[in-house]
């Protein structure tokens, strides 16, 4: 089992955002080749879970051509944690909005895929 977000990437639309449910979890943005400019989650204060924290990220990235990804999960901060360790492992260094929004320290990761 990979610890990597492995969904593949939908556009970010109303129609792609609708059928998500009102669950608590995690989700990535990526531009339109893939690259991940931001990952987030749905906490316990996001009134609808998932689906109203990707209306909120549709309305931040309107006009912009943005695809997204997400996953249902209960540990969502853990889960949180573990995809900005694997981002910064991967890129060397976390999305600009995320250091932006949370500047807090992130733990290293050094995953073997």
């Amino acid at each position: 089992m990979s610890i990597r977000l492995e969904k593949p990437f939908q556009v970010l639309n109303e129609e792609n955002i609708e059928p998500i449910q009102a669950q608590l979890g995690v989700y990535q943005l990526a531009e339109p080749n893939g690259y991940v400019i931001y990952i987030g989650y749905a906490g316990g204060r996001s009134l609808f879970g998932l689906n109203s924290e990707l209306k909120k990220e549709l309305e931040l990235r309107a006009g912009k051509e943005t695809l997204f990804r997400y996953e249902v999960n209960m540990q969502y901060i853990t889960r949180y944690e573990e995809l900005l360790m694997l981002h910064k492992s991967d890129f060397g260094e976390l999305p600009e909005r995320v250091v932006q929004e949370h500047p807090h320290k992130v733990g290293t990761l050094n995953p073997l895929s």
